[in-house]
């Protein structure tokens, strides 16, 4: 365990460019996602609550829950983290300080280098299963409940849903194009479980994604991102999501050229971590609402 949850908590960001991402996602999520941060202020959220003496042993239950292993909690967390990767774009972290300004692209057009559709789609599928993996790890389930995880995600809200939705839009649309999803069911049926080894997400993660080798895990990942198919098309269909629409609310935080949709998906890869970021909302949260159920 790297740090307190209470940490990371507190040290969530207030602007950057995954908070500017997030809120110009407001259009597809109206209302949904509000960037609440440090641990004190997300128990009140969360609660309602201003007694001292109650927020402190709410706070104190969700951190034991949290440090305690045979719990989920903490490789939710990990999984959360991981999924974003680490191959971050050299100066993003200046980037994180920019608030209000409108980056241009084009000076990151040498920096950034598009993914071929086949990564894209691996990626896209994995950040599936860790949200899949995740979920059943916060619930105490097995890894592989597929139909309570979709089941679930009809009633996602919050952090939760606006997650989703970036997974569809800033993953899937941008990248992918508007039949992201006939793409993408299309290129992991025909992958072999050597093309997955050779995607370094898959190798940090691999094992906790159910499976006893490479193949049965492809087939996991099929099965799920196929499972999750009819929610992600009813959420394009519901908020009439295109890539167009998406750009057009991205436009007040970096200048974008429409025929550089592989370059926006590749720079907001490497220069946002929203999985982490909400994903760290999403357990705070969770930890909480248990803690005061348990008190």
């Amino acid at each position: 365990m790297s740090k307190a949850i209470f940490e990371m908590v507190d040290e969530l960001p207030t602007s950057g460019l995954t908070i500017s991402m997030l809120n110009a996602l407001d259009f597809a999520a109206p209302g949904e996602w509000q960037n609440t941060v440090g641990f004190v202020n997300t128990i009140k959220t969360v609660t309602g609550e201003e007694d001292e003496s109650l927020i402190q042993a709410i706070g104190e239950r969700a951190i034991y829950l949290y440090n305690d292993r045979s719990q989920g909690y903490q490789r939710a967390m990990w999984l959360y983290q991981t999924v974003d990767g680490t191959d971050k774009l050299l100066g993003a972290a200046a980037l994180a300080n920019k608030v209000g300004e409108t980056i241009p692209l084009l000076g990151f057009l040498n920096s950034v280098t598009p993914k071929p559709d086949k990564a894209q789609t691996i990626d896209l599928c994995l950040k599936l299963v860790v949200e899949l993996v995740a979920f059943c790890q916060i619930n105490g389930i097995p890894g592989d409940s597929i139909g309570d995880f979709v089941a679930s995600l009809g009633e996602y809200s919050g952090e939760s849903l606006i997650r989703m939705v970036a997974l569809v839009c800033v993953d899937g649309l941008i990248p992918l194009g508007p039949d992201f999803i006939t793409k993408a069911l299309s290129s992991i049926n025909s992958m072999s479980p050597q093309d997955l080894e050779h995607n370094s997400t898959f190798q940090n993660i691999k094992n906790d994604i159910p499976g006893d080798n490479s193949g049965s895990k492809l087939n996991f990942i099929g099965q799920s991102f196929d499972s999750v198919k009819g929610w992600m098309s009813n959420l394009v269909a519901d908020r009439n999501l295109t890539p167009s629409k998406v750009l057009h609310n991205f436009q007040g935080f970096v200048e974008i050229a429409d025929d550089k949709l592989d370059y926006v998906a590749a720079f907001l890869d490497v220069s946002t971590n929203y999985y982490e970021h909400t994903g760290t909302q999403t357990l705070a949260r969770r930890l909480i609402e248990r803690a005061v159920a348990e008190i």
